[in-house]
């Protein structure tokens, strides 16, 4: 960063005290995630593609195994309704970078859409586990000896519902998966517009490079 650059930070310091409002947040990169939000981003994808394969394997096996699965799957869910949770606090509270100029407004709309499509059923996939598990009277156990409480009352009927509403909405969030890689790597591979880079890890040396050339 040159001496011009860092006198026009420090101006805009000085005009925000002056006005006596909070300085303004100089050199973040607005193409980028906020880190935080980013590392929630690769950590529930991995979450999320461990669940949806000890799903399939919970679907697929009848031995001993599966009490093993389920065993891993409550906790799992748990962590992700969480995640989510703040992940979404995070994205309300400092605002993604901006899409690309050139995207259509059907592509805007698409991308928004599944954006806030992932966000729904990644609240509402534990949540309803969670009542299907309390409807059929079966403990939500965290391990080291948590147990979550009942969130429905228990009945058969209801159980069942709650049951085919998960499985279904499973199939759909693994659709909606494929879907969000398939767009990530058409937007890193294909048109290269920063979108995929903006979720990435640039190292220090290419991101000072990105600066003094900006400058």
């Amino acid at each position: 960063m040159n001496m011009d650059q860092t006198q026009r930070d420090e101006a805009i310091r000085d005009e925000a005290g002056f006005a006596g409002q909070a300085p303004v947040a100089v050199g973040r990169d607005e193409t980028m995630f906020w880190w935080p939000a980013r590392a929630l981003h690769w950590l529930m994808a991995l979450m999320l593609l461990t669940m949806l394969f000890v799903g399939a394997g919970m679907v697929a096996s009848v031995s001993e195994r599966h009490a093993w699965l389920l065993a891993l799957h409550k906790p799992l869910g748990i962590a992700i309704l969480a995640l989510a949770l703040l992940r979404l606090a995070l994205r309300l509270w400092r605002r993604p970078p901006p899409l690309p100029r050139e995207l259509g407004a059907a592509q805007r709309f698409a991308a928004h859409a599944s954006h806030w499509l992932l966000y729904a059923l990644m609240l509402a996939m534990p949540l309803i586990g969670w009542a299907m598990l309390s409807a059929g009277g079966y403990p939500v156990e965290l391990g080291a000896g948590l147990r979550l409480p009942p969130i429905a009352p228990f009945d058969p009927s209801w159980f069942a519902a709650l049951r085919w509403l998960h499985r279904t909405l499973a199939y759909a969030l693994f659709a909606l998966v494929l879907l969000h890689l398939g767009a990530a790597l058409h937007h890193g591979l294909i048109r290269r517009d920063g979108v995929l880079r903006s979720m990435l890890w640039r190292r220090r040396g290419a991101a000072v490079r990105e600066s003094d050339a900006a400058d």
